[in-house]
């Protein structure tokens, strides 16, 4: 297939720079096969369910992994500013830098200014290890593990998708607001953001009712926000990311499934990680590895049979994603739909929920 398959308009002003709130009165668009659409908003979600459906979430919690610093070099000082990307060791970490063309290996380059935030810790220092393709770099840091992970807190701003940070600057509220009710490993980038939407009222309302409760982790990478660059689909390559599925997790999908419940993914995150941890047979196995796939129309899905999802960019892996879930077609006439009726779209905007096409 062809990028511009995945090409849809969509107007300047339906980008959300804000949540709903509260955030489960973000509108909800409902798609399944053979019927009409569903406007509702995310608080009919428990109407949409019924017991021993079960939801699987992303409980991977943001870091604010943009930093601001200077890459030192003898006397010369240059500004830079890095989004970490994947943490490889205790205290190596890949990152896209701008300006990265003219950083070098062995540079080093030191991140916080004496105004920011509390500035308790140490510096937060890094030495340029090697420069990879499309702009990728490894940094070793100074420090290592919890210290380093608490000075990334200190000195980090939350790494708002490119298309709000291009239209205004993160602030204190973004801590916050971009952050799921449940998230709590930490180590990713960007945010799970169809799990936005969730409040505790609205868990306490599906579980009451029967709805199983579910948690995966997947480490989202700077590398969703990525463009396609190649006009034939089949030759765009995904970045790797960490996730992990329990043994015990596992074992209560299948039992749920064997028992006649439906699975729902709560975003394409935890849809792409439990994709990968589950065989041809359709048994989801315990995973504590990276994934790299790519879904794209073609795919046959093995484990999930819903999808939760917010709305995506034109052209993107995810719009691709979700054409493969419900049907091109579908997902045409579903996003030309949102944009009539005037949905909100990306991190911050309204949510859908897809049925798996037959």
């Amino acid at each position: 297939m062809q990028l511009a398959d995945f090409d849809f308009h969509l107007p300047e002003d339906r980008i959300a720079l804000r949540p709903a709130s509260p955030r489960d009165a973000a509108r909800l668009l409902v798609v399944e096969p053979g019927l009409p659409f569903r406007d509702l908003a995310v608080s009919d979600l428990p109407g949409q369910l019924r017991a021993g459906d079960v939801l699987v979430v992303n409980d991977t919690r943001v870091i604010p992994a943009r930093l601001k610093g200077h890459r030192v070099r003898g006397d010369s000082r240059v500004a830079v500013e890095a989004t970490l990307h994947q943490l490889k060791s205790g205290h190596v970490w890949t990152a896209f830098m701008r300006p990265g063309k003219k950083l070098q290996p062995g540079d080093r380059i030191v991140f916080g200014e004496a105004g920011d935030r509390a500035c308790l810790l140490g510096a937060l220092d890094a030495t340029v290890r090697e420069k990879g393709e499309g702009g990728e770099v490894t940094l070793a840091f100074d420090l290592s593990g919890p210290d380093l992970m608490a000075a990334i807190a200190e000195r980090g701003m939350m790494p708002l998708p490119p298309y709000i940070a291009a239209k205004r600057g993160e602030d204190e509220k973004d801590r916050a607001d971009y952050q799921t009710v449940y998230a709590e490993q930490e180590g990713s980038v960007a945010a799970p953001t169809a799990g936005l939407h969730f409040t505790p009222e609205l868990l306490e309302r599906l579980k009451g009712m029967g709805v199983g409760f579910e948690r995966v982790t997947l480490h989202v990478g700077a590398g969703t926000f990525l463009p396609v660059k190649t006009e034939n689909v089949a030759e765009h390559r995904m970045h790797a990311e960490w996730g992990e599925v329990s043994v015990g997790t596992a074992a209560r999908l299948n039992a749920a499934r064997a028992a006649g419940g439906r699975i729902v993914c709560v975003g394409t995150t935890s849809l792409r990680l439990l994709e990968s941890a589950t065989g041809e047979d359709g048994v989801v196995s315990s995973f504590r590895d990276e994934t790299a796939i790519f879904i794209t129309p073609g795919y046959r899905f093995r484990a999930a049979d819903g999808l939760m999802t917010n709305f995506h960019l034109p052209r993107s892996t995810l719009f691709m994603l979700v054409s493969a879930f419900a049907g091109l077609d579908t997902m045409r006439a579903a996003y030309a739909h949102a944009v009539a009726k005037e949905y909100r779209f990306y991190s911050y905007g309204d949510a859908s929920l897809l049925w798996r096409a037959a």
